[in-house]
C-alpha cells in the first residue's frame, strides 16, 4: 500500500486532534453532564482518507441528480475514513419532498402505491448530535409525522472525511418510513455532505423493507437546510449513546459460531435457511454471552446500517408487550392479575354480555369464546379482522373488537384474534391507572420497568397507537419494533436470565415459567391447525420429539414469538435464541433448533421445569 502523502498525513493528525480536542470538551453549563463527553467505542478512525469513490461523489452530491437506487456501499462508512474535522449540531431539514424522485413498485397487490404520498417521503426534519464521528438523532423511535402514509423513524448514523470532498464532512444515517396506522418497515439511508454552517444536498434511497404486502424502491436527491444551534441534552444524548453501544452484546459474524464450536458439528448455513433469500431481513442466534449475526440484505447489497435496521414486530409485541406487561402488572400487584374480568376494566363492554366472564388470561390466551369461525386463523383473515385492522380512531377500534359474538365458554375455545390482544392491553392499561393515576400508560410501564432496566435500546421504546397520535391507546397486539441487539436482549431476558435484571425479579416467576413452557402442568391452550401448538399469554409453544430428529432422544418445547409475513423469536431450552425477520409468509426453523441442539443438547420438557 502506498504511504499517505505529508498534506494527507497532516490532514490525518489535525483532524485527530480535532476529535480528540471535542472529546475532552466540557459542555456548557447549561447541560446536564458536567463531565467529558463519553468517546463511543470504535473511534477514533484511522483511515486515510484515500476512499476509491466512483457514486455519490462530492460532485454528485453538490449539483447532481439521483437518477435510480445505486449500491448500498456507497452510503456506508469506507474504510479509509478519517475522523471528522466538522462537527454536527443543529437541525436538518429536506425540502422538495412533494415532486423529487424516483419510485419503482415492486410488489403492490392492494394498490397503495397509487397514492401519490405513498411515492415519496415524509417531511424530514431531523435534530442531530456529533460524539466523534456518531452522527445521533435527538429522536429516536417511530415519530409521527402527520403524513397520509407515513411515519417515520432515523437511526444514529456516522460522519467522517474523505479526500475526495475537500473541506467538508460527509454523513450518513439510516431511516426507516412505518406504515401509518400498520406494522410494515421500509429501510432507507441518506447521505450528504457539511461544514459548520451548510450542507450539501441530501440524496435518499430505500431498498429493502419487512412487508409482505407492499415492496417498493425509493430514491431521490433533494435540497436541504441546516440551522446550526444547541440542541437540548446535547451531552446527555451523546454519553447515552455512548453507553448504548458499549452495552450491546458482543457480536460475531454467523460464520464463526462453527469456529468457535469446532467440535459440535454445527451447519451455520442451516441459520436462516428455508427462507427466500430476498425476502429475509437479517437473522442471529444468541448463544452463551455472543450474538452471532447474519447481514441485512437489501436490492442493492448489505445494508450499510445492519445494527440499526429497524425492524416490525408485528404479532411478536402479543409476547413482547401484552403478554410481558401482564407478567410485570402480576409480579407489581400479584397472582390475581389475570383473573381481571374485561367487563370490569374496559367500560365500551357495558351492555354487551358477549364480554361477561372474559378475564384478561382468557384473553392473552385468545380463548374469549367469542369468535364467528373457528378455523385456523379464518377470523384473522375474514371482514371483523379487517376493519379492525383500518380502524385508525380508537372508537372505531374497540367497537370492531367487541363485535365478535359468543359461541363457546371463556377458556373453552382457542380462535387466534389479534383484536383480543387489543382488548387485553386496554385492560391491563385501566387496571394499572385504577393503581397509579389516570395518567398511566401500559406502553410506559414495559417501557421504564421492563425494556429500559433489559438494556433495549431507543429505536424499540416507542409503541404504535391508536389516531396516529402518542396520545392514543397502543395496539398491543402488533406496532412495536426492533434492532438485531434489542430482539436478543429481550430473549436473553426471558429465556436465560428468567425474567430478572440484576439479580431482581421483574417478572411473576411462576406465571413466566408457564408461558416459556417450563411448567408442564400448564401448557396453555392447544391451538388449531395441521400440526397444534400450544399458546398461552401470547407465546406459543412447540413440541420438539424424535418424530422431528432421531437426535431428540427426550421430547422439549421451544417456546417462540411469531409475527405476520415470516417473524420467528424461538428461545430455546439449552439457552441459544434464534431470530429471524422475513417477509414471504415462510416460518421455517426447525433446521436451527437442530443445529442448537448441537451447540448444547436440548434438557426435557420435564427437565425444564421449575
Amino acid at each position: 500500500m502506498p504511504r499517505p502523502s505529508p498534506t494527507r498525513r497532516l490532514r490525518r493528525a489535525a483532524a485527530v486532534a480535532a476529535v480528540l480536542a471535542g472529546l475532552l470538551t466540557i459542555p456548557p453549563p447549561t447541560m446536564a453532564a458536567t463531565a467529558a463527553t463519553a468517546p463511543v467505542p470504535g473511534d477514533p478512525l484511522t483511515g486515510s482518507g484515500a476512499v476509491n469513490r466512483t457514486e455519490l461523489t462530492a460532485g454528485q452530491l453538490t449539483g447532481g441528480s439521483a437518477e435510480d437506487t445505486v449500491s448500498d456501499s456507497a452510503f456506508a462508512l469506507p474504510a479509509q475514513a478519517v475522523p471528522p474535522t466538522h462537527s454536527f449540531e443543529g437541525t436538518l431539514t429536506l425540502g422538495g419532498l412533494s415532486t423529487a424522485g424516483g419510485f419503482r413498485a415492486l410488489k403492490d397487490p392492494n394498490g397503495y402505491a397509487d397514492t401519490a404520498a405513498t411515492r415519496h417521503l415524509p417531511p424530514v426534519d431531523i435534530a442531530l448530535v456529533q460524539n466523534g464521528s456518531h452522527l445521533v438523532p435527538a429522536k429516536r423511535g417511530l415519530q409521527y409525522t402527520g403524513n397520509q402514509a407515513w411515519n417515520l423513524a432515523v437511526g444514529p448514523g456516522r460522519a467522517w472525511n474523505e479526500d475526495g470532498d475537500g473541506q467538508r464532512t460527509r454523513a450518513s444515517l439510516p431511516f426507516a418510513l412505518a406504515e401509518r396506522n400498520a406494522n410494515c418497515v421500509h429501510n432507507g439511508t441518506l447521505t450528504f455532505l457539511f461544514d459548520d454552517t451548510s450542507v450539501s444536498e441530501v440524496r435518499y434511497q430505500i431498498t429493502a423493507e419487512t412487508c409482505e404486502y407492499f415492496q417498493f424502491d425509493m430514491w431521490g436527491q433533494v435540497p436541504a437546510d441546516y440551522r446550526p444551534g444547541p440542541v437540548d441534552g446535547a451531552g446527555n444524548l451523546r454519553d447515552a449513546y455512548a453507553s448504548e453501544v458499549k452495552d450491546r452484546i458482543p457480536t460475531k459474524p454467523i460464520s464463526a459460531l462453527a469456529t468457535d464450536y469446532p467440535d459440535s458439528g454445527v451447519d451455520v448455513t442451516k441459520f436462516g435457511s428455508g427462507i427466500t433469500p430476498s425476502a429475509l431481513s437479517t437473522f442471529g442466534v444468541n448463544f452463551h454471552g455472543v450474538h452471532y449475526v447474519g447481514s441485512c440484505r437489501t436490492r442493492q447489497g448489505d445494508y450499510p446500517f445492519c445494527g440499526q435496521m429497524l425492524l416490525p414486530s408485528y404479532s411478536t409485541a402479543k409476547s413482547a408487550f401484552a403478554g410481558t406487561a401482564m407478567l410485570r402488572l402480576a409480579q407489581r400487584y400479584g397472582p390475581a392479575v389475570p383473573q381481571e374480568k374485561l367487563s370490569s376494566r374496559i367500560p365500551e363492554t357495558a351492555g354487551n354480555p358477549a364480554w361477561n366472564g372474559v378475564t384478561l388470561d382468557h384473553t392473552l390466551d385468545m380463548a374469549t369464546g367469542n369468535y364467528v369461525t373457528p378455523g385456523y386463523e379464518i377470523d384473522e383473515a375474514g371482514r371483523i379482522m379487517a376493519d379492525f385492522f383500518a380502524a385508525e380512531p380508537y372508537a372505531d377500534k374497540m367497537r370492531t373488537a367487541l363485535s365478535f359474538p359468543r359461541r363457546a365458554g371463556p377458556g373453552s375455545k382457542w380462535v387466534y384474534h389479534t383484536s383480543d390482544t387489543f382488548l387485553a392491553t386496554r385492560a391491563m392499561n385501566n387496571y394499572l391507572r385504577a393503581k397509579t393515576g389516570s395518567d398511566a400508560d401500559i406502553f410506559d410501564m414495559l417501557r421504564d420497568d421492563v425494556l429500559k432496566p433489559v438494556g433495549v435500546g431507543p429505536d424499540s421504546l416507542v409503541s404504535s397507537r391508536t389516531d396516529n397520535s402518542p396520545g392514543g391507546a397502543p395496539f398491543g397486539g402488533y406496532g412495536m419494533f426492533w434492532t438485531q441487539d434489542s430482539i436478543a436482549k429481550f430473549a436473553k431476558f426471558l429465556n436465560n436470565d428468567h425474567g430478572t435484571v440484576n439479580g431482581e425479579q421483574i417478572l411473576d416467576p411462576a406465571l413466566l415459567a408457564a408461558t416459556m413452557q417450563r411448567d408442564p402442568h400448564a401448557r396453555g391452550m392447544t391451538t388449531t391447525g395441521t400440526k397444534p401448538m400450544k399458546y398461552q399469554n401470547g407465546f406459543w409453544g412447540k413440541e420438539f420429539t424424535s418424530a422431528d430428529n432421531p437426535a431428540y432422544t427426550r421430547p422439549f418445547y421451544v417456546p417462540f414469538m411469531s409475527g405476520y409475513g415470516g417473524i420467528t423469536v424461538a428461545m430455546m431450552p439449552n439457552g441459544a435464541t434464534y431470530y429471524y425477520f422475513s417477509d414471504n409468509n415462510e416460518f421455517s426453523w426447525n433446521g436451527a433448533v437442530a443445529e442448537a441442539n448441537k451447540l448444547a443438547p436440548m434438557p426435557s420438557a420435564a427437565a425444564t421445569a421449575r
